[in-house]
């Protein structure tokens, strides 16, 4: 099973792709809750779509451009996994992310670790003195 996370907009979508070529997808509006649920969120789908971490095969999670926070945390949690997990792990950008990070994964291809790509510079607020 490869999954697929993207968190650039206030409504993510997580993705199970398994190796029949099936899918099960869910969105969700996270919000401002992105950094507080999402890992447990994770969790709690792959209980339900699996039977365990092992199950995993792949990460596939979505570079960009989006939201500086929402790109921040979710490749950030997706990099976590796939170091912790010794998992390969790959960044898609475009319409057809998911698809392209998938076909790259079953190459053989790993980034290692995804860096987000937003599209223009981020406003990050500057201190006042």
């Amino acid at each position: 099973m490869i999954v697929g996370l993207k968190t650039d907009s206030p409504t993510c979508e997580l993705t199970f792709v398994y190796e029949n070529g099936e899918r099960y997808a869910h969105a969700w509006k996270a919000d401002r809750e992105l950094a507080k649920g999402l890992l447990s969120y994770i969790e709690q789908q792959l209980e339900t779509q699996a039977k365990d971490w092992d199950d995993i095969k792949g990460l596939v999670v979505f570079k960009g451009p989006g939201s500086f926070t929402g790109l921040r945390i979710g490749i950030t949690v997706m990099n976590a996994i796939a170091y912790a997990s010794d998992l390969p792990i790959v960044g898609g950008d475009g319409k057809d992310w998911l698809e392209h990070g998938v076909e790259r994964l079953q190459k053989g291809d790993n980034d290692k670790i995804v860096l987000p790509e937003y599209g223009a510079e981020p406003h990050i607020t500057k201190p006042r003195k």
